[in-house]
């Protein structure tokens, strides 16, 4: 395959992201003419010669460095296929990455990236909430590995999280791990303070990795690379793929971290497959125009949220006015809200079940990102596995639901979700302060 970068540019102009995802990486000269690449569905390459073979393994195992025009084979398809090839070429161009891996599920990158650059011993700082699978392998798989977890909360400041990290014993530190926005609450994380945290720790024998998962905003909202991560990691389900029928992962680093990555990727079979890998693809051709009509759409919907009179508290990006350090970060970081909301309705559970069970248009599922809308309840669905306890410091109440919100019309989303207001009628607690004034 020749250098995708030889495409790249018109004049001398480097083009953008959304002009390159219908022809980076691939050449139809390679396939008859076609105008989108094929679905390489195969499992094993032939050689020319035996020669080759050897050539290909020297490299794939690396027994020999790589020339200087040399190119990495095919071999196999859990180590490399050309559909994957593909993808992950155009996958670096959004973050501006090196090189991208992808993966069979969103946890299949972050639990591979982990276990390929953590050893027993070691300890993950790293930020409250996450998504609920993300925890649970943080603080219980992990562990079975000789891998210590500590979490950091939500109003941590800097100082807080610098102090966290002078307790830690010395040498034992190894990864920062964040999730911004994060899943629920859309609490920001200082990428810029977390990498400047990482390098004050890492020394030659021991560097410490400042890995983000930037599902949330996508690569098309923000850009941790930019701002000091070492690793940038996808659930590539959500916005990636964007039309929840497909499940994938994505990591994004230098050449010599996805080495490490890439081997652990191959040993573990954590690899996507050629079909999935030719579906992302179709689905990035649309990805800027998806999520910034979903964004656009959401705007509108949060700011008539935050009016509603059933409705405590919004959790959205551009309504951060009553907290000045998350509007800095959000300025800092941020290159829009997207598409994620959360609110706290009033009442308690009974009334966010009464207001999901009475939507219409908006469908009451799980994972986000997609052309269609979708609400769920986190605190007994997507983070039911954190006690209540750690729920209610991490900002999950039993009042909270989250609202993906897709590309329908957002007066038609604005009227399902007033009609399941209605629904709720007005909570009890509401109720008996009316009554007592």
């Amino acid at each position: 395959m020749t250098n995708p970068t030889d495409h790249a540019c018109i004049n001398g102009q480097r083009l953008n992201p959304e002009s390159l995802m219908m022809s980076y990486g691939y050449t139809p000269a390679w396939s008859e003419g076609a105008i989108k690449p094929p679905i390489f569905q195969t499992s094993t390459f032939v050689f020319r010669n035996a020669e080759e073979g050897k050539a290909f393994f020297e490299l794939a195992y690396g027994l020999r460095q790589q020339g200087p025009d040399e190119e990495m084979g095919l071999i196999y398809s859990r180590l490399n296929n050309p559909s994957l090839e593909i993808l992950e070429h155009r996958l670096t161009l959004w973050d501006g990455a090196e090189e991208a891996a992808s993966f069979a599920s969103g946890m299949a990158a972050i639990s591979t990236t982990l276990l390929a650059l953590l050893q027993p011993g070691d300890v993950v700082l790293h930020s409250e909430p996450v998504y609920g699978g993300s925890d649970f392998f943080l603080k219980n798989v992990l562990r079975k590995f000789g891998i210590e977890a500590v979490g950091f909360r939500p109003t941590a400041t800097p100082a807080e999280m610098r102090a966290q990290a002078a307790a830690i014993a010395p040498g034992r530190l190894a990864m920062v791990y964040v999730e911004t926005p994060a899943n629920p609450t859309n609490h920001l994380i200082d990428l810029e303070a977390c990498a400047a945290l990482a390098r004050q720790y890492a020394t030659p024998d021991k560097p410490v990795r400042f890995v983000v998962d930037n599902t949330f905003l996508g690569p098309v909202f923000q850009h941790p690379l930019r701002h000091g991560a070492d690793v940038v990691l996808y659930s590539a389900t959500k916005f990636l793929g964007g039309h929840s029928d497909l499940i994938a992962g994505a990591a994004l680093s230098s050449h010599a971290l996805m080495k490490e990555i890439k081997a652990m990727r191959t040993f573990m079979g954590t690899m996507c497959d050629p079909n999935t890998g030719w579906m992302l693809m179709r689905s990035l051709e649309t990805l800027k125009l998806r999520m910034e009509r979903a964004a656009q759409s959401a705007q509108v919907i949060a700011d008539w949220l935050r009016a509603h009179p059933l409705v405590e508290r919004t959790h959205y990006l551009t309504h951060l006015e009553h907290n000045p350090a998350q509007q800095d970060i959000y300025q800092r970081h941020c290159l829009s809200p997207g598409s994620m909301i959360s609110f706290d309705i009033q009442g308690g559970e009974a009334e966010a079940f009464r207001f999901l069970n009475a939507l219409r248009l908006i469908k009451l599922a799980v994972s986000l990102g997609g052309t269609e809308s979708l609400a769920e309840h986190p605190a007994t669905m997507t983070h039911s596995d954190i006690t209540v306890e750690d729920q209610k410091e991490m900002g999950i109440t039993a009042q909270m639901i989250r609202l993906s919100i897709g590309v329908e019309d957002p007066q038609d989303l604005m009227l399902d979700l007033g009609q399941a207001f209605e629904a709720v009628g007005v909570p009890q607690a509401v109720r008996e302060v009316a009554e007592v004034a």
